[in-house]
C-alpha cells in the first residue's frame, strides 16, 4: 500500500518538475532573444553615434577650411 502511494506521490512531484523545466526553457530561450535584440539595438546606436561623430568631424573641418580662407 504505501508502495503505490510513493510512487504516486513520485509521479506527481515529476510531474510538476517537468512543467517547471519546461517554463524554464521557455524562460530561457525568451531572455536570449531579448539579449540578442539588446545587442543588435547597442550596435545600431554605436553605427550611428559613429556616422553622427563623422559628421561632426567634417562640419568642423569643414569651418576650419572657410574660416582659414
Amino acid at each position: 500500500m504505501y508502495r503505490y502511494l510513493a510512487v504516486a506521490v513520485s509521479l506527481v512531484l515529476s510531474g510538476c518538475g517537468v512543467e517547471v523545466a519546461g517554463t524554464a526553457a521557455v524562460s530561457g530561450v525568451a531572455k536570449a532573444q531579448e539579449a540578442k535584440q539588446a545587442q543588435q539595438n547597442l550596435e545600431r546606436f554605436q553605427q550611428k553615434l559613429d556616422a553622427a561623430t563623422q559628421a561632426g568631424q567634417q562640419r568642423l573641418t569643414d569651418a576650419d577650411k572657410a574660416s582659414a580662407q
